[in-house]
């Protein structure tokens, strides 16, 4: 009994000891700084302010009335009272509207064909075209449900004249066409604000990315100075796996569940998005995601041999990861390949649970799906994590005899003695 109290306090005590000097390093290293106190605490008040304004208004749009009918000066008119589009231009041709167009003036054409009103009269198909700035997708939303909202107005005042004409009272009619009174609400977004949807899933992504940049900064830093968080002390021999990977994880673990609480809970409250989830829901949510981005990044960091690696992926990784929470494209629209790739990363769950909750005002119960996924990528990256630290630890230890068995296949294949070979050997071993 006295050997496993003396066994468990020792463990414990390393695992501390190995926090602290990771909190030591991590505070030591001014890019490492950079990242998590920087980059992890103004990025996401950074990104609010930029999509503060989620909605846009009165986007300017031309119009190109060939039909010059009541019908379609009707249309005009009620397009002109969406929020969505202003009519700015009534151009007389197309050549026109392009041209406003080219000079950036408008961000959308609507073109009612010569035969649109003489269509209606005859009880005919009228069509309409619409011609959209792609350069934006806000320009393209707006020109689209503006049209769409006045083209359904119009559908349903044109089917109550008909009815009219063919001797239908106007209550008659108007049951006809609705024949199931509906209205439409939109309860997470009323506004269709572009940040409502978009912010709550950057905040998570910024989380995992923070941290495994952060990490792997730090990674590449030691592996560049011919040191490694893997090495064990003697003493530690055949049993400090465990203690390496639960002291540095605890080390950024502490540190990132007080950036994640600002970013959940404080960030929000700051630009007023919704905060429709319960406190501890959310929390919980975070103990989880967290815990998975520290083993996450622990394992992936293995590979990260240099410093300047780290700022290469940065710019490659980010908006794979925002793509693959499934925000901005669903994903049972998702390829199959990338479908099982977006798994690797903590991101597609917690993202998808946090907007759950958060958003939409779930609970646990919601996000249950994403809260199983989050934990087997914990017990995954947790056992990888601890499979990476064990074979560089094992490198470190066999380095010298692993360097001589590759001179010695050197020696045997080219026939040249390392040991004693000129210059012109080693050129020919080179290959140059």
């Amino acid at each position: 009994m006295a050997k496993k109290d003396t066994y468990l306090r020792t463990w414990l005590h390393d695992t501390w000891e190995i926090g602290i000097h990771e909190f030591r390093s991590i505070f030591k290293d001014g890019g490492v700084m950079l990242i998590f106190f920087v980059a992890g605490l103004v990025y996401p008040l950074l990104y609010n302010v930029i999509y503060q304004n989620g909605i846009l208004e009165d986007t300017p749009i031309a119009v190109v009335d060939n039909a010059a009918c009541s019908e379609s000066r009707r249309y005009i008119r009620e397009m002109d009272a969406t929020r969505e589009v202003r009519v700015a231009y009534r151009c007389m041709d197309m050549a026109e509207a392009e041209r406003l167009m080219q000079e950036r003036k408008i961000n959308g054409i609507v073109l009612f064909p010569g035969d649109f009103g003489e269509k209606l009269a005859h009880m005919e198909t009228a069509t309409l075209s619409v011609y959209c700035d792609m350069s934006s997708f806000l320009y393209y939303k707006n020109a689209l449900m503006a049209v769409n909202h006045v083209m359904l107005h119009e559908i349903g005042q044109i089917q109550i004249e008909r009815y009219a004409a063919a001797g239908f009272t106007d209550i008659e009619a108007a049951q006809l066409v609705q024949a199931v009174p509906y209205e439409e609400n939109n309860p997470y977004n009323n506004a269709f604000s572009y940040s409502f949807f978009l912010l709550s899933a950057i905040l998570f992504v910024i989380i995992q990315q923070t941290l495994f940049y952060g990490m792997s900064l730090l990674a590449g830093t030691m592996r560049e100075q011919n040191r490694s968080f893997a090495s064990l002390p003697d003493r530690m021999h055949g049993h400090g796996v465990g203690r390496i990977v639960l002291g540095r994880g605890g080390a950024y673990w502490l540190l990132y569940m007080g950036i994640g609480m600002y970013i959940a809970y404080i960030v929000p409250a700051i630009f007023g998005l919704p905060q429709r989830g319960d406190f501890f829901d959310i929390l919980l949510l975070l103990l989880f995601f967290v815990t998975d981005c520290v083993f996450f990044s622990m394992t992936w960091s293995t590979l990260i041999t240099k410093r300047e690696t780290v700022f290469v992926l940065f710019l490659f990784m980010s908006p794979i990861c925002l793509f693959l929470t499934g925000t901005s494209w669903p994903t049972v629209a998702f390829p199959g390949f990338w479908k099982v790739f977006s798994w690797l990363f903590p991101t597609t769950f917690g993202c998808q649970a946090f907007i759950n909750m958060s958003a939409a005002g779930g609970d646990l119960a919601t996000a249950h799906d994403q809260m199983i996924a989050l934990t087997l990528q914990t017990v995954i990256y947790f056992v990888l994590s601890m499979a990476a630290v064990s074979l560089e630890n094992w490198v470190l230890r066999n380095k010298e005899r692993i360097r001589e068995e590759g001179a010695r296949r050197i020696e045997a294949r080219f026939g040249v003695d390392l040991t004693e070979a000129n210059e012109r050997d080693l050129r020919i071993i080179r290959g140059e």
